[in-house]
């Protein structure tokens, strides 16, 4: 009965009477534990009493004491404990629903003495400083929901199992983890000659662009490709009719967990968001599909820009791009360097250093070594990692 499983029973009793019953017998564990116990203790003083008149009258009054014990523990552990008990905890839920049709009115016949037993052991548990009332704790959190997705096993595809786990990992990101940062953002700059916009409009490869005027801080408003059609029905094409195209920009703080902007795009029906810092700074973009890929993967699969970031050397080595974030790293080397610091190489090695390097320079994090083999001012450009320890699967999990 304790061995059941709750989370397995709960789904069952929706089809089977056996679980309903289990279930309202566990609702009281105080008054289970202490009828099964009743039992379990009125059957063991009996037999002994039984096992020691037997001997008495076989072997005598000296030797009865000996022979009862001995006899009376092999036969209990084996017949009594050891063997119905391994079988009934690999089996727990055939024999708690046929137990339950015995141990339910047997509560109910003995609910006076059951009722005492649990009074006065209740009692003794308040003096040693325990809660009798307390009740067990199924809750379970994100961690342990990750474990119990790793043990449902063949029962879930791996597929399957992928997607649960990061839908769980989603409340332990930010936007700022899987944003296009500031540096990389393509739009639509108001001071630019009109003919450029519109170039860059029919060419760009991305379904959305911010529009701003001189610096990117300065959005006006979020320009959809589909609007494109408009302009081009225009007889005269002019700033301030791409001014007019353009929707409203939504701005998000960096710090906004995944799971709560999933949510707040489906409430702003939106799919793009300018993602800003506490000083009202523009830090990146990110849409939906951005957070959907982190559930499902990768929508396209653009291997050649992950190629070119994280390049593989003959020497098991990796050719870096200081761009390239820590967790696209992790995904293409199968390595675990730490998603709780900076989001780039480049952060990662300005961040180990303390300084800008003049010069290529090599160190050491955990069990991977990293080298500068180009820096362009304040950047580091490309670095070479090598991870020191093989990977194993059970670390690349």
């Amino acid at each position: 009965m304790m061995s059941l499983n709750p989370y397995r029973l709960r789904h069952q009793r929706k089809k089977s009477a056996g679980a309903r019953r289990a279930a309202k017998l566990l609702a009281m564990p105080d008054r289970l534990i202490g009828l099964i116990l009743v039992g379990n203790n009125a059957v063991n003083i009996l037999a002994a009493i039984i096992a020691n008149m037997l001997a008495i009258h076989y072997v005598g009054e000296a030797a009865a004491p000996w022979v009862a014990t001995a006899t009376l523990t092999i036969l209990v552990l084996v017949f009594s404990e050891v063997t119905p008990k391994t079988i009934a905890a690999q089996n727990p839920e055939w024999f708690a629903f046929k137990a339950s049709h015995i141990l339910k009115p047997l509560l109910q016949l003995l609910t006076p003495l059951i009722w005492s037993i649990n009074r006065l052991t209740n009692t003794f548990i308040s003096l040693l400083g325990f809660d009798p009332n307390k009740d067990r704790d199924h809750s379970l959190d994100s961690e342990e929901l990750k474990s119990l997705v790793d043990l449902s096993g063949h029962k879930l595809s791996d597929s399957n199992q992928g997607m649960l786990r990061a839908i769980l990992d989603l409340d332990n990101m930010t936007v700022e983890d899987i944003m296009i940062p500031r540096n990389e953002v393509s739009g639509l700059d108001l001071e630019e000659n009109i003919d450029v916009l519109m170039e860059q409009i029919l060419s760009c490869e991305y379904t959305r662009q911010p529009v701003y005027s001189g610096d990117i801080n300065n959005i006006i408003g979020i320009f959809h490709v589909r609007k494109a059609n408009h302009l081009l029905r225009a007889d005269t094409i002019t700033h301030n009719a791409i001014k007019r195209f353009a929707d409203e920009a939504y701005f998000i703080p960096e710090s906004t967990k995944l799971t709560t902007q999933l949510l707040n795009f489906k409430k702003m029906r939106s799919r793009f968001a300018v993602v800003v810092d506490e000083y009202g700074e523009v830090q990146g973009l990110v849409t939906l599909e951005d957070i959907l890929e982190e559930i499902v993967g990768d929508f396209t699969t653009n291997e050649a820009d992950l190629i070119e970031e994280v390049m593989a050397q003959n020497d098991g080595s990796f050719l870096i791009d200081g761009t390239a974030t820590i967790r696209e790293i992790n995904k293409a080397t199968q390595w675990d360097l730490p998603l709780n610091g900076p989001k780039t190489m480049n952060g990662l090695v300005l961040e180990q250093l303390e300084s800008i390097p003049d010069g290529n320079v090599s160190f050491t994090l955990n069990q991977f070594k990293f080298e500068t083999v180009e820096i362009n001012g304040t950047r580091v450009k490309k670095v070479a990692a090598t991870c020191l320890k093989p990977i194993t699967s059970e670390s690349s999990i």
